[in-house]
């Protein structure tokens, strides 16, 4: 790439809210399927661009974000938006290339790279990077693969010139060749593509001076990489991978099930009482539990959740119910608790985990909702629910409800909450 081409390519990406195809659900999803986390996640964002992920996971999921690209313009960006959200004292801003990042063995809990490791070769990335992760660390890559053993001429074409394209399976072979064990892989919606930053590329091209040297070419190549995308979109994804080193102890110490039914789940509902008598200074939410147990119209058994020690005692617990959104039937995150003495140790994450994952199972369920403490929930991939025209019937901060979308497929509600009776609102 020559200089005028070279800076004329940045010149038409500056401002852009994304470099590449992601959006903020896309980075809570993949933060989800990391797992549990040290409280404060020593964080490394390699290729950060402007800073939109470094962002959120200093803000959402309380993260220390070292941020790196050797781009100034993009880090001046993101100097100027961590100041203006109150980051700027959970993200530290450094100027150095990928593929000499001068930091000590094992310094990071959590490496991020959207978008950001074909710049030196998925293989390369993942084999320089995992020296620096910490024992039980995470590495978070995307990586835009093909869909299909028969791309269509013109697709197969295009990233040949742009960027060689490998299979799923190849990229997964290679992850593990380099040592990883993978614990999830997220597909980026369309929405991703376009919405994110396709859209607003087009809109930088046609505002975009043509005669300026090398924006002619750089207009062409953005044009044409919308279009290939437009007809053969299906020939080729973005993918998130998930991934720790495979030394990691893959067990956690928390197991977690269902609470037990019937006669046979008395010990469970005793120990179930004793968890939330001992999280909260009254025994409101333990009455809550036993009156929302005997509504039938509220009540989902699989969705009673406990996280317990090797020695099976039940240390943290989440419950959803059956909630409504004007009508249409949602699901409701509430109580969710862990013992004192297991607190800050992972066991109520690993009980909400596993509650939401058991809703995502059920046929037919579209929608979380929580009022909770808006720092630790979007962890679990929620988020504000007035973005999707929800709201509650009472006084409370914005912020403070949230919505996780269990599908992509179909519409969610809008309207206001209705709880189970048992709520009391």
């Amino acid at each position: 790439m020559s200089d005028a081409l070279h800076e004329a390519f940045f010149a038409l990406h500056h401002g852009l809210p994304r470099q590449g195809p992601g959006s903020d659900a896309t980075t809570r999803r993949l933060l989800a399927l990391a797992g549990p986390l040290p409280e404060r996640p020593r964080t490394l964002d390699v290729g950060c661009g402007p800073g939109r992920a470094a962002l959120l996971l200093a803000a959402e999921a309380g993260a220390r974000v070292t941020a790196v690209d050797l781009h100034r313009p993009f880090l001046d960006e993101l100097r100027e938006r961590s100041a203006a959200h109150g980051l700027s004292d959970r993200i530290r801003i450094e100027r150095h290339s990928m593929t000499a990042l001068p930091y000590p063995d094992g310094a990071f809990d959590l490496i991020w790279a959207e978008g950001s490791a074909y710049l030196m070769g998925f293989d390369t990335a993942l084999r320089s990077w995992r020296r620096l992760l910490a024992p039980g660390g995470v590495l978070v890559v995307t990586e835009c693969e093909w869909a299909t053993d028969t791309p269509a001429p013109r697709a197969a074409a295009f990233w040949a010139q742009a960027g060689a394209l490998r299979s799923g399976e190849r990229n997964t072979a290679a992850a593990e060749a380099a040592g990883y064990r993978v614990l999830g892989v997220h597909e980026l919606p369309d929405s991703d593509w376009f919405e994110e930053y396709y859209d607003p590329l087009a809109r930088h091209a046609d505002a975009a001076d043509p005669a300026r040297p090398g924006m002619a070419q750089a207009i062409a190549g953005a044009r044409e990489e919308i279009a290939v995308r437009r007809a053969h979109g299906a020939d080729y994804r973005y993918r998130g991978y998930v991934l720790t080193p495979a030394d990691t102890e893959e067990k956690s110490m928390w197991t977690t099930r269902a609470e037990r039914p019937g006669s046979a789940g008395a010990a469970d509902r005793a120990a179930i009482r004793e968890v939330l008598l001992g999280a909260f200074p009254t025994p409101l939410e333990a009455d809550l539990v036993e009156a929302l147990r005997a509504d039938e119209s509220a009540w989902l058994p699989e969705l009673s959740v406990v996280a317990q020690t090797p020695d099976g005692t039940i240390a943290g617990y989440a419950l959803i119910t059956r909630g409504w959104v004007d009508g249409e039937p949602v699901l409701t995150l509430a109580p969710c608790a862990v013992r004192p003495e297991f607190q800050r140790q992972g066991a109520g994450a690993a009980a909400i985990r596993a509650a939401l994952e058991a809703a995502r199972a059920r046929d037919g369920e579209r929608l979380v909702t929580v009022l909770g403490h808006p720092e630790y929930y979007p962890r679990f991939g929620f988020t504000p629910a007035s973005g999707f025209g929800i709201r509650v019937g009472f006084e409370v901060p914005d912020e403070a409800i949230m919505v996780l979308a269990l599908t992509e497929d179909r519409p969610l509600p809008a309207g206001t909450i209705r709880y189970p009776e048992a709520f009391g609102v």
